[in-house]
């Protein structure tokens, strides 16, 4: 099996700089999602459980962890936090064996609070760069997410062994 090197060929117009630059962006952007917002009511741990649940419903714990890139005992931790607050609750579901987890009422408040802060500052910055560039930013923004995906698919798979 050969090397990601082998297996994902660059194109030579991609030099290292040019990664660097978007290494340096994505970390840049990926900080955003660890701000502290000036009056925001949850921790940032407890915000993405909520962003999750709210906006994706009921979940069980190993689904919330896939999502979410994280460990199971880190989110069984995160959880159990968010409980012990009254943000999320645990249940049976008749569909599925494992619990399921869900936004209290207090909980899906917190995070439409928490939520509005946010968006806020989004705004803001993209009404700085106008809604041309804006809209032009997330579609750049999704058509990079999609070459990554192509891009990880491709190098996740074996290589083929063209000496048979």
């Amino acid at each position: 099996m050969g090397s990601i090197l082998e297996i994902v060929a660059a194109p030579d117009d991609i030099d290292d700089a040019l990664l660097r630059a978007l290494g340096d962006e994505l970390i840049r952007l990926g900080r955003r999602r660890l701000t502290t917002y000036r009056d925001a009511q949850l921790e940032n741990s407890a915000f993405k459980i909520l962003w999750l649940l709210v906006e994706s419903g009921p979940s069980t714990l190993k689904e919330i962890a896939e999502q979410l890139q994280l460990e199971q005992s880190t989110i069984n931790r995160q959880v159990h936090a968010a409980i012990d607050r009254g943000l999320v609750e645990r249940f049976p579901s008749e569909e599925r064996t494992a619990l399921l987890v869900r936004a209290t009422p207090e909980g899906e408040e917190a995070y439409r609070h928490d939520a509005g802060l946010r968006a806020a500052v989004m705004r803001a910055a993209l009404a700085e760069l106008g809604a041309d560039v804006a809209g032009r930013v997330v579609a750049d923004l999704r058509a990079l997410n999609d070459a990554f995906d192509r891009a990880q698919a491709n190098a996740d798979r074996p290589a083929v062994d063209s000496t048979r």
